[in-house]
């Protein structure tokens, strides 16, 4: 379990997570990934490809709107959360695998912030007739700097038991 009031080292000087399987984990866990700096220049080549809304391409027209300047996509923020999860926030064995969820933005993500990742396990339900595996609910708040809350997401993961032998 990871303390989530600690500061995250940067992704690369993090020490490698041993992975985590079903039998592992306790609801009420809690990890928290390393460290993202967003900027303009990411902000608006994700938005060209993937969003190209004014709001994520240009500051200017992004000041006219409800965001007042630029914001990221919320995808690009969910993407970069994806990614922390993985290099260094969630160390699940055989890797993330979704099976649902749900996904909030209670605050727009900014050129200057410096994202991290903090979940907990809310649900552990081994499954009946797939005795090698379950599915855990887990809640993860996309952080900035300031643990201002940029995104909110419930997701249904499933994570495999430890295979038979494995020591504890």
């Amino acid at each position: 379990m990871t303390d989530p009031l600690a500061s995250p080292a940067p992704a690369a000087s993090r020490p490698q997570q041993k992975p985590v399987y079903l039998d592992d984990l306790t609801v009420g866990d809690q990890f928290k990934s390393g460290e993202h700096a967003m900027d303009a220049e990411q902000i608006k080549a994700f938005a060209a490809q993937f969003d190209p809304q004014p709001f994520h391409l240009d500051d200017a027209a992004a000041r006219a709107t409800l965001f007042g300047g630029l914001a990221a996509s919320g995808w690009h923020t969910a993407a970069v959360t994806m990614r922390l999860q993985v290099t260094s926030g969630l160390p699940i064995a055989g890797g993330i695998i979704g099976a649902g969820g749900e996904l909030s933005w209670p605050q727009a993500t900014r050129p200057t912030d410096v994202l991290h990742v903090v979940s907990e396990v809310v649900q552990i339900q081994p499954s009946r007739s797939k005795p090698d595996r379950g599915m855990v609910t887990v809640r993860s708040e996309t952080r900035n700097q300031h643990g201002e809350v940029l995104q909110i997401s419930t997701v249904r993961i499933v994570v495999p038991r430890k295979p038979q032998g494995t020591a504890a």
